[in-house]
């Protein structure tokens, strides 16, 4: 069940989530219709929408079958994606994270500060020195806990709110730091492969997109470094919710600055 503040015909018309998954592969549910085929209804003094529940569980140790299984839905969906006619900014991009990382420095070690200052400056020189990347409809939060998988076997995508149009590659290194990053942060080479090669027979990534990808994993990793410190310390769930571990992703920052990123498998003819 879904229920909403405000609704907009054109909003929905215009959903990422909808518009990739009816032409890559149906991978989230759809709304159930009643009688009179109206999906829209109100409960509570909200309008609701009722969906079945998708087949499956989330991955806690996913393992590489399921990793390729990700790996190649995502590169349908980003294919797809790059047709979609909407537009809704990434919210978490780099315009976000220049505005709201000084809200945190304060909480932060002397270190951490200027970590993470240093950060936001060289990400927008390695940006600035390359052309557009390929952009499209993605997913912007596809961590373990938003997919469901039947065995090895997919069964669907969830928790499209963070939705938007944005860098493909920005979808691709959230999906990696969630997905191959070991308990110290390091990158395990098997769940990398295993992923990236099977996103890469259905969208290789360009020149610059390889170029980028040791920035746009630090980049990404300080994304949600950034947005965790932000609930904790600024602005905390209205609910009994606990918040994510900062640390979690500081912990991959490092690791990142640390290790560099690992090789990108050859795309496979």
């Amino acid at each position: 069940m879904s229920t909403f503040s405000t609704t907009s015909t054109s909003t929905a018309c215009r959903c990422p989530a909808r518009y990739t998954t009816a032409r890559a592969w149906r991978c989230t549910p759809w709304p159930v219709h009643d009688r009179e085929g109206v999906a829209l209804h109100t409960l509570a003094g909200k309008p609701a929408l009722l969906f079945p529940r998708l087949p499956g569980r989330h991955p806690e140790a996913p393992n590489l079958a399921q990793c390729r299984a990700l790996g190649d839905t995502l590169g349908r969906m980003h294919v797809v994606s790059q047709h979609f006619p909407g537009h809704r900014p990434n919210p978490r991009d780099l315009h976000w994270l220049r505005a709201m990382h000084h809200k945190v420095l304060t909480y932060l070690s002397p270190d951490d500060q200027t970590l993470m200052k240093n950060e936001v400056d060289d990400f927008e020189t390695a940006f600035s020195q390359h052309g557009e990347l390929p952009h499209g409809a993605i997913h912007g939060d596809l961590f373990r806990d938003n997919t469901l998988f039947d065995g090895d076997r997919l069964g669907g995508m969830i928790d499209f709110y963070n939705g938007c149009t944005g860098d493909l590659l920005f979808d691709l290194a959230i999906v990696i730091n969630d997905w191959a990053s070991d308990a110290d942060g390091r990158l395990n080479a098997e769940r990398h492969d295993a992923i990236l090669s099977a996103y890469q027979t259905r969208r290789p990534l360009s020149r610059d997109e390889r170029k980028l990808w040791p920035v746009m994993l630090r980049m990404t990793a300080l994304r949600y470094w950034l947005s965790r410190l932000l609930v904790v310390y600024v602005d905390p769930p209205a609910h009994d919710l606990t918040p994510h571990d900062p640390e979690r992703f500081r912990t991959i920052l490092h690791a990142r600055l640390k290790h560099g990123a690992l090789p990108i498998p050859e795309v496979r003819q």
